[in-house]
């Protein structure tokens, strides 16, 4: 495609420059939080750290809801080339208040559910401020502000790590205090932002339109109940084991989740890098194109890394848990299978998103939402927390299958089916030697040794697409 080739370099220019941006910001970010999670454990007990991750899980489900999923509208509107992006802006900010009104004044009905009976101020608080924070934030990345919306992060991140430091072992506010801190750094962030920036100058009231609005939510209306499935997938299976089982266990479990949730940092990295660059593809051939070469290497990464934390699971978590906690790496290896395929599922989202066909990725994440409640409730029971896990990953795989399946439709990439199934099959034969070592300790050295081999294997069998990965990074970089 000759038309295409001068544009090429530009944009696989601004998708790792981008991804180098982002990954400088986030990814820090979200390692420093990961490593408070030995302050977490240390001074809050498994029940106390399950209800505080219950909280926050409830929290994050109504974020979307509050402001019918208006930020996705905003980013998208205003990261294409088109457009009045002030307009976007402002007529995002009026549906964020009226939806946040409206969530305040119908918040004390959270207080008719069990699990949150006096947390409904927290949870309140946390929605409204943590949308704000992604109104905010999400457009200063959509209009180019990226090393800002890293650096931002960054700054979150720290308040957080203060105040958690302030309210665990010093004033020890417990549950209170591990919400109360994420609550109060996006706020401060927030007002960071707006004053830095003097946002408020892109507030154009004479620019509020119905027709802008209604155009927004039709693109961005199909995703909140898209994220309610996701939630149903990725968190339900927490509130049932705690109910089926116990809030001691469900510790565990959430503990476990925290390894592979390295996976899902990366993941959120590239994917914030990843639809800013191809929301402003316009030509569908060379998206096609974009889409083939990305998918390609984005799943060689995925597999290789799911892989390693396979293999260390045991040893992060004897790292990183307190002694308490350390029974909860048995959970990770399975955890980790399923969120490489989260991370194939959140790629596959990517072409519902540039496409603008938001329903494809509703009714997708309905059907794996779905599988995940019934598989819950038939092996929590027998299997706990282990049945869980399993449950997860088969889910989070069907929905792979079925995006991949119908995705091309709308963006017509190469899939290599051949490719992700030898991986699919290597990486389940490491989860499976890794899970079932602890019934083996005399023979301990080699299963790991056997770990190690399979996992060699899929470093050869991707050697070509890291290699290429490598190649193209430098003459990026030294042509950059």
């Amino acid at each position: 495609m000759p038309a295409d080739a001068p544009k090429t370099p530009s944009k696989y220019t601004r998708l790792l420059t981008n991804t180098a941006v982002f990954t400088a910001g986030k990814l820090l970010s979200k390692l420093l939080v990961f490593f408070m999670v030995s302050l977490y454990t240390a001074y809050m007990t498994p029940a106390e750290y399950s209800s505080a991750e219950l909280i926050t899980g409830i929290a994050n489900l109504l974020i979307p809801l509050a402001c019918a999923g208006i930020t996705e509208g905003i980013f998208r509107s205003a990261a294409a080339k088109t457009g009045d992006k002030e307009a976007f802006f402002t007529n995002g900010l009026v549906v964020y208040g009226v939806g946040s009104v409206i969530f305040l004044l119908l918040s004390p009905l959270l207080g008719m559910l069990p699990f949150f009976g006096g947390s409904v101020w927290l949870i309140a608080a946390y929605v409204v401020v943590a949308n704000l924070h992604s109104v905010v934030s999400q457009y200063l990345c959509a209009v180019g502000r990226t090393k800002l919306f890293a650096g931002q992060g960054i700054l979150n991140t720290a308040i957080v790590i203060g105040l958690n430091l302030l309210f665990l072992p010093i004033l020890d506010f417990g549950v209170t205090g591990y919400v109360g801190s994420i609550i109060l750094a996006d706020l401060l962030t927030t007002l960071f932002l707006v004053v830095f920036t003097r946002l408020w100058r892109s507030v154009k009231p004479r620019t509020v339109s119905w027709q802008t609005i209604r155009t927004m939510l039709r693109f961005c209306l199909p995703l909140v109940p898209t994220t309610l499935f996701w939630w149903v997938t990725g968190v339900s299976d927490r509130f049932m084991v705690e109910r089926m089982c116990s809030a001691d266990l469900n510790g565990l479990y959430t503990a476990a989740y925290k390894i592979p949730n390295l996976l899902i940092y990366a993941i959120s990295i590239f994917d914030s890098a990843w639809k800013l660059s191809v929301s402003a593809e316009e030509d569908p051939a060379a998206c096609a194109s974009f889409y083939s070469r990305v998918w390609r290497i984005y799943t060689t990464l995925a597999f290789l890394g799911g892989g390693g934390l396979v293999i260390l699971s045991r040893f992060l978590a004897h790292i990183l848990f307190a002694l308490d906690f350390e029974a909860a790496w048995i959970y990770i290896p399975t955890l980790t299978f399923a969120t490489v395929f989260t991370a194939l599922c959140t790629f596959l989202g990517s072409v519902y998103f540039t496409s603008k066909k938001t329903m494809g990725s509703m009714l997708t994440a309905l059907v794996g939402a779905v599988l995940n409640v019934v598989l819950n409730l038939l092996l929590i029971p027998p299997y706990g927390a282990m049945g869980a896990s399993i449950a997860t990953f088969a889910s989070y795989f069907t929905v792979c299958i079925l995006r991949l399946a119908t995705a091309r439709r709308l963006i017509p990439f190469k899939r290599e089916w051949g490719r992700g199934l030898t991986n699919t099959l290597l990486l389940g034969a490491l989860t499976v030697i890794i899970t079932v070592s602890e019934r083996f300790p005399r023979h301990i050295g080699l299963m790991y040794g056997g770990a190690v081999a399979v996992y060699a294997v899929m470093l050869l069998f991707n050697a070509r697409p890291v290699i290429e990965l490598l190649r193209d990074a430098k003459a990026l970089l030294r042509k950059k």
